[in-house]
């Protein structure tokens, strides 16, 4: 597999919006372009290496789920196939196939939408200390990967790039959203979890837990923007294998997680540099997530 790494994008035919830790975003006028680059997070730091394909995963499967969960609730997502005709430069059309979405615009709830079907990562460190997570409770001598009886929603507020994400209970998103639209979010967010989570099973994934993010259009209705459902968004396990009371084999980035826990980086950066089996072993972790959700190869 020939190397295919995009980590950092200038265009100067367009206006740059916002660079996130792994999505550039320019301005096409009416609707933005969101370019999913090959950078890879972890513990809200951003590598230095880039993971081949990445992008591409990330954005052809959130389009996947767009149009999978549409009977939920509305998207973003105009198209993933660009075209001048929505004010893309004909010299980057090549460049973005594949790793670029034209989405509306919208304006972002400023609260992450976490939901959890299964018991682990910092869900799984809470309960350890005092059996609640997020100050929900939860039964008594649950083990580590255990399936909830119901999933739990448990929101953060977004952090700014080098910051870590706070959790927050369900009053602070009422604080924030007020009541309506927090009771909204919640509701949607465990919908959509659902619908998702059986899907998967029956390609042989478990979603473990994932983030959901959320914004109002132009007439203050509720849509679903930025991504949805995939590696870095979402825990995913395989379904054969799955044994609760320990971690699990993942096809997410808990793989990069875990080779830098083992090198007990301290989490600040500058982040250390990934060895190249690290790096490949991800991507084609990315890869076949694709692949079993969709059932189709990646294209590009």
């Amino acid at each position: 597999m020939p190397e295919n790494i995009l980590t950092y994008t200038d265009f100067q035919e367009l206006p740059l919006t916002h660079r996130g830790k792994v999505r550039d975003i320019y301005d096409l006028g009416e609707n933005l372009l969101i370019v999913a680059t090959d950078r890879i997070s972890a513990f809200d730091v951003v590598l230095p290496n880039g993971i081949p394909y990445k992008g591409k995963v990330l954005n052809q499967l959130s389009a996947y789920w767009f149009n999978t969960l549409a009977d939920i609730i509305p998207h973003h997502m105009v198209t993933i196939n660009l075209q001048e005709n929505y004010g893309v430069p004909a010299a980057l059309i090549n460049i973005l196939a594949g790793r670029a979405m034209i989405v509306k615009k919208a304006k972002p709830l400023p609260v992450e939408c976490v939901v959890r079907g299964y018991l682990s990562g910092s869900a799984w460190n809470e309960y350890q200390q005092n059996g609640v997570v997020f100050g929900i409770p939860l039964p008594p001598d649950l083990k580590e990967s255990a399936k909830l009886e119901q999933p739990i929603f448990t929101p953060a507020t977004k952090a700014e790039i080098g910051s870590h994400d706070e959790n927050i209970d369900f009053s602070k998103v009422k604080e924030i959203l007020g009541e309506e639209l927090a009771k909204r979010v919640r509701q949607v967010s465990l919908q959509l979890y659902q619908k998702a989570a059986s899907l998967a099973e029956e390609k042989g994934i478990i979603i473990a837990d994932t983030k959901f993010e959320f914004g109002l259009d132009e007439n203050g209705q509720l849509m679903l923007i930025d991504e949805a459902l995939t590696p870095d968004s979402s825990r995913f396990w395989p379904k054969e294998g799955y044994i609760p009371g320990k971690p699990q084999k993942s096809f997410d980035k808990q793989f990069v997680r875990d080779y830098l826990i083992s090198i007990k980086w301290d989490k600040n950066p500058p982040a250390p540099h990934l060895p190249e089996e690290i790096i490949k072993k991800t991507s084609e972790k990315y890869i076949e997530a694709y692949e079993r959700l969709t059932g189709k190869k990646l294209a590009g």
